[in-house]
């Protein structure tokens, strides 16, 4: 009814319009003002058959019937009392404000359940209007509703993707924690979990609506592809900094300790352990790149980088060797210098090659660590620093004929700048340091070497013993005729080692003999009245005790047994000097 009103209402102003223009025809706008839009009277039936063909053609200007008015505006009231009906519907609400916080199980059916009464409703009380206006009106209804409930159904849509994308990690994470092959459980979890969410997502579909849920199922794929790759570059460098850590640990000591003891086949043994070190390490990552499924070049390159790795630490440590060659070189010199080759400490009795010993406590170390041989090419290190270094005279006459000082030069033949750890003339410059800082303890060598043959030389020569058996021939026979003089020599010989032993006369003379007699001289006296009063008092101290323990005798028994018994003793306490060093039952010992 109200468009019908609408529609007289629009046809009385046209009309009272219409009126206005007869009223004022000559007027500007009138219709015999308005000259451009005047039809002769000539031709007036034929421009009405026209005016009147064109409205009936028009379909705009077509009045409704009065049943399909009123479906139209009957229809429409229902549809907004329905769509306020289902804003303020309680269950609808209660599922909208859980929706936004958290999934709503079965939210579908709940849903769809809800626009369905809904729909009904109106289906109820607008089933007797015109068929075309009621389903015209329904399906208007049916978007106003959609469109009220498909931010809820996004919201369902983001926690199922979120929650699926959650168990995906925990999944995953599991199953490589078991051990599974990295790529075949990213392959299996995700499969598994997209399904999931297709399940899940369709659980959300509504029944009046054909919503596509792709966009949100891509961007889940994206999600889990992206935690994929996270994961996977985790787990490679975590690998590599593993492999990288027992390289480490298998070839930096082993390789400085190789340093430490350097010689001719340091290098080989350091090429032979890193060779050995590497294809370990290259085997165990290689057979754990395998669960990743890495494409061959890929693979190929990891591996690559691990035994640059390896090679790098050899070179690092050699750089970090060549940096304090010089104290390596200083505590090899005393390690090789000072102790024989049982590694026990080196005593110089005059009898050993200072020179031969010097040349090789101080050899190899420089050539070794001049530069890095990891690879098969061969150089002329060794031969030129022995020539330069340790064969100065050879050197001498070869640089005559060459006219040039090999190591004047700040590289080596052959050999790669980048290989190289120590110029030649930086080994020119530390052998010079070295050989300053070793000549104190060479020098030292040679004076107690010297100090001992003085020490132990200290019988005539040979020409004067036979000189002095020759012409004592006589006195000879003579002691042997008279064997009393033999008990005088030997009791002497007696006094006089004790003399030796008491004066320590060896090492008197060891700092020289004008020094060894002053020394001697000022404790000769002393050191005899020492002797003899000792002697006195052993004799004294066993002469007293010999009443206590003994039968009495006669005197003249008694007083020649106690001579004697004093002469062993005496005899007994200088010859005790040659072995224990003691003169006395109380334990005095000479110092």
């Amino acid at each position: 009814m109200g468009i019908l009103f609408g529609y007289c209402f629009v046809f009385s102003l046209k009309v009272a319009s219409l009126r206005q223009r007869f009223f004022h025809s000559i007027a500007p706008g009138g219709l015999a003002g308005d000259r451009r839009g005047v039809v002769p009277a000539s031709g007036f039936s034929f421009s009405a058959e026209q005016i009147w063909k064109v409205i009936k053609e028009n379909k705009d200007l077509d009045l409704p019937a009065h049943k399909v008015m009123v479906a139209t505006v009957r229809c429409e009231e229902i549809a907004n009392e329905k769509f306020s009906s289902f804003i303020g519907n309680e269950e609808w609400r209660e599922l909208e404000e859980t929706v936004e916080t958290k999934p709503v199980p079965g939210f579908g059916k709940k849903l769809s359940s809800i626009l369905e009464v809904c729909l009904s409703e109106y289906d109820a009380e607008a089933t007797y209007f015109d068929e075309g206006v009621r389903s015209s009106k329904r399906k208007q209804l049916e978007e106003k509703l959609l469109q009220l409930v498909q931010p809820a159904y996004q919201f369902m849509l983001g926690h199922i993707r979120s929650g699926t994308l959650d168990k995906f990690k925990e999944a995953f994470d599991s199953a490589l924690n078991e051990g599974k092959g990295f790529a075949a459980a990213a392959r299996d979890c995700t499969e598994y979990f997209m399904s999931q969410f297709d399940e899940a997502s369709a659980g959300a579909d509504i029944d009046q609506a054909n919503w596509d849920s792709s966009k949100v199922r891509d961007k889940l794929r994206r999600d889990i592809d992206a935690h994929i790759t996270a994961v996977r570059a985790s787990k490679l460098s975590e690998l590599t900094a593993m492999y990288e850590k027992m390289l480490n640990e298998a070839l930096c000591g082993p390789v400085e300790a190789l340093f430490d003891g350097a010689s001719n086949d340091t290098w080989p043994a350091i090429k032979k352990l890193l060779r050995q070190e590497t294809e370990k390490a290259v085997t165990g990552f290689s057979s754990a790149l395998s669960g990743f499924e890495m494409d061959e070049v890929a693979k190929n390159n990891m591996l690559s980088r691990l035994e640059d790795h390896a090679r790098g630490i050899v070179e690092t440590k050699a750089k970090e060797e060549a940096g304090r060659v010089l104290m390596r070189m200083k505590d090899r010199f005393s390690t090789l210098f000072s102790h024989d080759s049982d590694s026990m400490p080196r005593v110089w009795t005059g009898k050993e090659d200072i020179r031969a010993i010097t040349k090789t406590a101080r050899s190899a170390l420089l050539s070794v660590m001049a530069a890095i041989r990891l690879d098969d090419h061969a150089d002329n290190i060794e031969s030129t620093l022995s020539l330069a270094l340790l064969d100065p005279k050879a050197a001498a006459s070869t640089n005559r004929s060459i006219s040039a000082d090999p190591l004047a030069s700040s590289s080596w033949n052959e050999v790669p700048s980048s290989k190289t750890l120590l110029t030649p003339v930086q080994c020119k410059s530390l052998w010079r340091q070295f050989k300053i800082e070793t000549e104190y303890t060479v020098t030292q060598a040679i004076s107690a070497q010297e100090a001992s043959k003085r020490s132990n030389n200290w019988l005539p020569p040979l020409w004067a013993i036979v000189a002095l058996i020759i012409l004592g021939f006589n006195e000879f026979m003579t002691l042997l005729r008279n064997p009393l003089y033999l008990g005088f020599i030997f009791v002497g010989y007696l006094l006089a080692k004790a003399l030796w032993v008491q004066l320590d006369i060896s090492r008197e003379f060891s700092n020289g003999a004008l020094p060894g007699l002053l020394s001697i001289s000022t404790k000769f006296l002393p050191t005899i009245m020492s002797l003899l009063r000792k002697l006195a008092e052993e004799g004294q101290g066993h002469a007293n005790a010999d009443p206590q323990h003994n039968h009495p005798l006669p005197a003249r028994s008694s007083q020649s047994g106690t001579n004697d018994y004093n002469s062993s003793s005496a005899s007994s306490e200088v010859t005790s000097s040659e072995t224990g060093n003691e003169y006395s039952s109380n334990h005095y010992k000479v110092q």
